[in-house]
């Protein structure tokens, strides 16, 4: 447990071309010390979310790996979508896991930003933990307008907001028309996918609880939500991006939903998660079961199982256990 790991989320602008993908996570999985943890294509986003760990100074070469297998195929001139994006390599995130401090995880997506641009140069944004501005720490102020919006702008140096969207690294303050942008960033915690499954059938319940999850006035902290009907499940689907399960554990947005699920005639029938997730925030949950977590994966996922319903979850999607 000596080592240092860190994990990178980053995600590209192409979910459905399946050999373009392969070869994208073959260039990173090809760097020393890189697991791949999660691909997760997402056909009509028309973007792929990669999950991966390895030792901190592998990371850079691994984006960098990554960014040019990108680059080789994917066109942001031709390039659709229904997920808000401005490059081909969109967003590229580096968090501490495992014996990194922010600080250090902040001085490595610096290096990987720095990287990209000399290598590639491809425009670069620095968010979150590394923004330059208070503006650029929010990457839904930097996604503005996507990618056809935000070309527009910084084609105009007149334009009022050109200072403000122009890329912190870049030759000319423009978008590259091929690669577009890419947005770096180091960040203590990222988001999680939870879907909580109500068993109504009627979509217009699960919305009216997803608009309700996601007010302030309920105290959770940072969590997008929408409503829907999931056609390979049955019932309706509360979909929550949660951005800090440290201080909204998801065991606590499951009971929240099933409340109000019940105000309405109906209850939650199961849960479910999007791509790995971290330990922490299991055992977390777990513990308001009462469990105690000894190191037992499979201990851990029957609890889960058992009291919030949690359907077709892994071991192999608990990022710590592919730590070495």
């Amino acid at each position: 447990m000596s080592k240092k790991y860190v994990l990178a989320v980053p995600n590209f602008s192409e979910g459905k071309n399946k050999e373009l993908i392969d070869k994208v996570v073959n260039a990173v999985d090809s760097v020393d010390t890189v697991k791949i943890v999660g691909v997760e294509p997402e056909e009509n986003f028309n973007r792929t979310v990669l999950t991966f760990i390895c030792e901190p100074q592998f990371c850079k070469k691994a984006m960098i790996e990554m960014a040019g297998a990108v680059y080789e195929d994917v066109n942001m001139e031709v390039h659709k979508g229904d997920h808000p994006r401005i490059g081909a390599l969109d967003t590229a995130p580096v968090f501490p896991l495992q014996n990194m401090t922010m600080e250090e995880t902040k001085v490595l997506a610096e290096e990987i930003g720095k990287g990209l641009f000399e290598t590639y140069n491809v425009p670069v944004y620095f968010s979150g933990a590394n923004a330059r501005t208070e503006y650029k720490k929010s990457n839904t102020n930097i996604r503005k307008g996507q990618y056809e919006g935000l070309k527009a702008i910084l084609e105009d140096e007149n334009h009022p907001d050109y200072e403000i969207r122009k890329p912190d690294l870049s030759i000319d303050g423009k978008l590259d028309s091929k690669m577009g942008a890419v947005t770096v960033t180091a960040d203590e915690e990222g988001l999680v996918a939870y879907n909580v499954y109500v068993e109504s059938e009627d979509e217009a319940i699960a919305k009216e609880i997803a608009k309700l999850v996601k007010s302030p006035d309920h105290g959770f902290t940072s969590i997008k939500s929408v409503g829907f009907k999931d056609e390979g499940h049955a019932g309706t689907a509360v979909s929550m991006n949660v951005f800090d399960c440290t201080n909204t554990p998801l065991a606590m947005l499951r009971d929240y939903v099933d409340k109000e699920a019940q105000k309405r005639g109906t209850k939650v029938i199961g849960t479910g998660l999007v791509g790995p997730v971290k330990l922490q925030y299991l055992v977390d949950s777990a513990s308001k079961y009462g469990y105690k977590f000894d190191g037992n994966y499979g201990g851990l996922i029957d609890c889960l199982e058992a009291n919030m319903g949690l359907e077709g979850f892994k071991v192999s999607s608990i990022i710590e256990s592919h730590l070495g």
